[in-house]
């Protein structure tokens, strides 16, 4: 497998970036939030928005898996849960990619019953996939095709993670 071309270029993505900081800015000005990335295709996105973030703010990380092997489970599975008690507070999902909606919409139902004062979700890249599990996406980075992408924060078997860009991979 290799890259076959750019769908996005690292301007188009840090331009976005910009313009979803400052709805987060606006939307949670003076409120506390706590960023919750989902590990480990967010954290390229949560490095860059936090850069341009002025409110206030902590960052917290989950990591979950819905896979065995290549294979979906159909249930999501935490592997590292939250350090704080979110009771009360306002979360911040960010998400690499929003293709089936499993992940997302099973994440938001086990923060739900820990009790915060709101739930949102960002998710950089959306798929247009018929019968996925609705969710409503706040703040949303990209459309993009059903290709398979890699790069800013997604990977193929661990690798590309690093591109600046998205592209696809075939």
């Amino acid at each position: 497998m290799k890259i076959t071309k750019k769908i996005i270029s690292e301007e188009q993505i840090q331009e976005r970036i910009i313009q979803l900081a400052t709805e987060i800015n606006k939307d949670y000005e003076g409120k506390n939030l706590i960023i919750l990335g989902v590990l480990k295709g967010a954290f390229i996105a949560i490095s860059d928005l936090a850069k341009n973030l002025n409110i206030d703010v902590s960052f917290e990380f989950m990591s979950i898996s819905s896979y065995e092997g290549s294979e979906s489970t159909g249930q999501i599975k935490i592997e590292k849960d939250l350090d704080v008690d979110i009771a009360g507070k306002n979360i911040l999902i960010v998400e690499d990619i929003f293709d089936t909606g499993l992940t997302i919409s099973s994440l938001i139902d086990i923060l739900g019953s820990r009790n915060p004062e709101s739930i949102q979700t960002m998710c950089m890249f959306v798929k247009p996939i018929e019968n996925k599990i609705p969710v409503e996406i706040k703040y949303k980075g990209f459309e993009i095709g059903s290709e398979f992408v890699v790069g800013y924060g997604l990977d193929y078997m661990g690798k590309y993670r690093e591109l600046p860009y998205l592209a696809e991979l075939s």
